[in-house]
C-alpha cells in the first residue's frame, strides 16, 4: 500500500493510513483524513465547507504490482495523473459525501423504521452535503433498500411504508455525483448475529475484488477470485448448514460520465470473459452473496428507471414526461419518488408508454428464491496511471 505520494501538487494521504481527529478545525480534519470532524449529526454541513480549497481526502491508495509496478515511481505516469486533477477532485468530493451520509445512516437505521423514511434520510443528507445543483452535483441514482431475498433495485415508491424487521438483512445502495462523476457504493445491515457469516463472506469477497482489480487485468480473473472466497463460507440457519453462493448474474461495472453502467461488467464468478481493465477507467466493484439459488430474477413493482435515448413516443403526455426526465435527470437513473418530487403526477400510463417505446428502460427488483437471504458490498475505484485509488473506502468497509 502507498503511504504518501506527491501528486497533483499536494501530499496525498491514503484513508486507510489515517484516523479522524477529535477536532472542530476543518484543516485538521483534512490532515487527519477520513471523515470531517466538524460535521453535525444528522449531517447538515456541505463537505465543501469542511474541506476548503478542494482538499478532499484521498481514497485508499494501492500500488500496482508485477508488470505495472514501474507505474508507482514513473515520472511519466505521475505527470499523466496531473491531467486528471478535476475528475479526481469531483470524485473525492462525492466519496466524502457518501462516507459522511452513510456513517449517519449506519448509526441510525434500525428495526421498526420504514423504507421511505430511510430513503429520504439518505437522499436529503446527500443533497445537502453535495449541495445539489442539477447536473453539477446531486444524487447518482435512487437509494436501493432491498430486503432479504431481494438483492437489488428496490426503492420505495410513494406510499410504501414497509418496515425493517429485527430478523431482516438490508442492502443499502446509494450514489453521489459531482459533474457527472459518480461514486457508487453499498453495504449490508443485519441485526441478528446469525447472518454474520453471510456478511463476512461478501465483505471479504469485495476486498478480494478490489485487490485483484488493476490495469490489464482480465475481469474473468477477478470473478474467479471473488467466487473462490465467497464459496469458502457457509452459514447455519434453522439447524441447517448452507453454503454461501455468489449471485452469478449480478456484476460490477464500469462507470462513465453521467452513466452508471458504461459497458464493461465485472463478474462475481469465473467465466470466459477476456475483457481487460484499462488505465483511467472507473469501476464499481460489487459482490453479492446468497443463501438461495445463486440467481436473481425480476420480480415485483418497478421503481428504478433510466432514459436510454432510444424510442420516439407518440403519446403527447409521454412526450411531455420524457422532456421532464431529460431536464431533471438526463441519463442518470431515477425513480417514481423523484418524478413526484419534480412535480409530475398521474404519469403511470405515460411512463409505461415510454418503457414500451424504448425511450426509458425499467429496472424491476431483482430477487433470489423467497426465504433466502442476500448481502451486498460495493466500492468505486479508479485506475489512475500511477496508482489504484479506492475512492469510496472508509473506516466502516
Amino acid at each position: 500500500m502507498s503511504t504518501a505520494t506527491d501528486i497533483l501538487g499536494v501530499t496525498e494521504k491514503s484513508l486507510d493510513k489515517l484516523t479522524i481527529a477529535n477536532s472542530k478545525d476543518s484543516n485538521t480534519a483534512v490532515e487527519q483524513g477520513l471523515g470531517a470532524a466538524g460535521q453535525t449529526s444528522p449531517p447538515s454541513i456541505p463537505v465543501s465547507q469542511l474541506f476548503p480549497n478542494n482538499s478532499y481526502p484521498v481514497g485508499q491508495l494501492c500500488d500496482y504490482v508485477d508488470d505495472n509496478k514501474y507505474r508507482t515511481t514513473s515520472e511519466e505516469m505521475r505527470a499523466k495523473d496531473m491531467l486528471n486533477q478535476q475528475q479526481l477532485t469531483d470524485l473525492r468530493r462525492a466519496a466524502e459525501v457518501h462516507r459522511e451520509v452513510r456513517q449517519y445512516a449506519r448509526a441510525s437505521i434500525r428495526p421498526g423504521m420504514d423504507l421511505t423514511t430511510i430513503a429520504e434520510m439518505i437522499e436529503n443528507g446527500t443533497r445537502t452535503l453535495v449541495e445539489e445543483r442539477g447536473f453539477e452535483s446531486g444524487i447518482g441514482f435512487p437509494t436501493g433498500l432491498s430486503i432479504n431475498h431481494c438483492a437489488a433495485h428496490y426503492t420505495p415508491n410513494a406510499g410504501d411504508f414497509v418496515e425493517v424487521q429485527q430478523d431482516d438483512v438490508l442492502k443499502v445502495d446509494f450514489g453521489v455525483h459531482v459533474n457527472g462523476h459518480i461514486i457508487d457504493s453499498a453495504f449490508t445491515l443485519a441485526w441478528n448475529d446469525r447472518y454474520k457469516p453471510l456478511l463476512d463472506a461478501v465483505k471479504e469477497a469485495i476486498n478480494t475484488g478490489v485487490r485483484e482489480a488493476g490495469i490489464d487485468v482480465r475481469v474473468s480473473d477477478i470473478g474467479a477470485a471473488i467466487q473462490e472466497v465467497m464459496e469458502s463460507y457457509e452459514i447455519e440457519l434453522n439447524g441447517k448448514t448452507i453454503p454461501v453462493k455468489p449471485i452469478h448474474n449480478l456484476c460490477g461495472h464500469s462507470i462513465g460520465p453521467y452513466l452508471i453502467h458504461y459497458g464493461k461488467t465485472v463478474p462475481v464468478v469465473a467465466n470466459r470473459d477476456q475483457t481487460r481493465m484499462y488505465e483511467g477507467e472507473l469501476y464499481a466493484i460489487e459482490t453479492f452473496g446468497t443463501t438461495g439459488s445463486g440467481e436473481v430474477h425480476e420480480k415485483g413493482v418497478c421503481s428504478h428507471y433510466v432514459k436510454t435515448g432510444h424510442g420516439h413516443p407518440r403519446m403527447q403526455s409521454a412526450v411531455k414526461l420524457l422532456e421532464s426526465i431529460r431536464k431533471n435527470f438526463g441519463t442518470l437513473p431515477f425513480c417514481r419518488r423523484y418524478l413526484d418530487r419534480v412535480g409530475e403526477s398521474n404519469y403511470d400510463l405515460s411512463l409505461r408508454h415510454l418503457v414500451d417505446n424504448g425511450a426509458v428502460t425499467a429496472f424491476p427488483p431483482l430477487c433470489d428464491v423467497k426465504g433466502s437471504y442476500t448481502a451486498q458490498f460495493k466500492h468505486t475505484l479508479i485506475l489512475r496511471p500511477s496508482v489504484k485509488e479506492v475512492l469510496s473506502r472508509g473506516e466502516d468497509y
